[in-house]
């Protein structure tokens, strides 16, 4: 009898969804490796380019041109037969994302988001069940994004840097390795998180790029950012208050029975910096030096941290009485200082299908799959 090949063995044809800084990078990749890659952005303007010249140029750290298989603005097109879908959207575009896809989506593709921020594939899994999906595929998110890249025109992706190490998990935990087989095809550098409780917990931008930017907003106002973020943003007095922020964060990973990094453990491990104090880590960490604040309050550093990161964490805090104060006053200066109600913007329980539940149950979900 022959060999008939599973999926995860044979090479697994790509769609990534959303075509700015890391869409363009990552299909351009993909394609230049090799692999049938497909292209949807929601706009048709912002693909124009890459379906006029038929794929993407990249520079940097990657050369080459990546010619595209389809670059659509019809997510059903782009997603169909689609082995591997990777989601490359800011995390408040999931959902948009998730109610979009939904009925294309099969039991034997997989959807990575890239990354998930806080509870993304929670959230994706809901809107998928919200929708009527009960075969849904596999759903998985890396702790951050594979790139540091930017694109200069609309077919044109410079990448500057690709991660060593990015972990991933998917829904259900047992299902990390399966997708890991798929998407090592392509990238290496993806490694197996414990479950997506860790990879949503993990994140340590999540704490410092809200509170750095909130603590630092007349400097950002007065200067348009021009002052090192990291070593000169982060004095003495704002790193105990990222601390206390952090403290918050691994208390809730506690309460859910997930081991996290402190802040300064993260910078060891990533930089080996050390350092007595989080501000003395941070100032040793070679990484941070020519890192330029934000030019502008208006940013993703506000407008998808805070309610994709932080008020996830909130959420489940109340959930669980896990308190938040740092947190929560984060939250609500940002929503002082932009005039908008972020709470009723972000990732609550309720809307990641997490109401009501206890710690148990959310282990099963992201774990088993299962609530009961």
């Amino acid at each position: 009898m022959a060999y008939k090949k599973r999926k995860y063995d044979r090479r697994p044809t790509f769609a990534v969804l959303g075509a700015g800084h890391g869409g363009l990078a990552m299909a351009g990749h993909l394609a230049i490796m090799g692999f049938r890659t497909r292209l949807w952005n929601r706009s048709s303007e912002r693909i124009e380019s890459v379906v006029d010249r038929g794929g993407i140029e990249v520079e940097g750290v990657v050369e080459g041109f990546g010619r595209i298989e389809l670059a659509t603005s019809h997510i059903g097109e782009a997603v169909e037969d689609a082995d591997v879908i990777m989601v490359v959207v800011p995390a408040t575009g999931h959902r948009y994302v998730a109610e979009k896809c939904a009925e294309f989506l099969t039991r034997d593709q997989v959807v990575v988001l890239n990354p998930g921020r806080t509870f993304g594939a929670l959230e994706f899994l809901q809107v998928l069940r919200e929708q009527g999906i009960r075969r849904a595929p596999t759903i998985a998110e890396a702790q951050t994004f594979l790139y540091v890249s930017r694109h200069t025109d609309f077919a044109r992706s410079r990448i500057m840097q690709i991660k060593n190490s990015v972990p991933l998990a998917a829904i259900a935990a047992h299902k990390t390795p399966e997708v890991l087989k798929m998407v090592n095809h392509a990238f290496p550098e993806f490694v197996a998180a414990t479950n997506v409780l860790e990879t949503s917990l993990d994140n340590i931008g999540a704490i410092f790029h809200p509170t750095l930017t909130i603590l630092n907003a007349a400097r950002i106002e007065s200067t348009h950012g021009d002052f090192e973020y990291y070593l000169e943003g982060v004095s003495p007095s704002t790193a105990k208050i990222l601390e206390a922020a952090d403290n918050e964060r691994v208390a809730l990973g506690t309460a859910l029975g997930v081991h996290l990094h402190t802040a300064r453990e993260w910078l060891y491990l990533a930089y080996a910096s050390s350092g007595k104090t989080l501000y003395e880590a941070i100032q040793g960490t070679p990484g941070y030096k020519g890192v330029r604040a934000p030019s502008t309050l208006s940013h993703r550093y506000i407008f998808e941290d805070v309610p994709m990161s932080l008020i996830p964490m909130i959420s489940v805090g109340r959930l669980l009485g896990v308190r938040t104060p740092t947190l929560t006053a984060l939250v609500h200066l940002a929503s002082a200082i932009h005039g908008r109600d972020f709470w009723a913007e972000g990732r609550t329980v309720e809307r990641i299908g997490l109401g009501g539940m206890t710690v148990k149950d959310i282990r099963m979900l992201a774990v088993q799959g299962v609530t009961k």
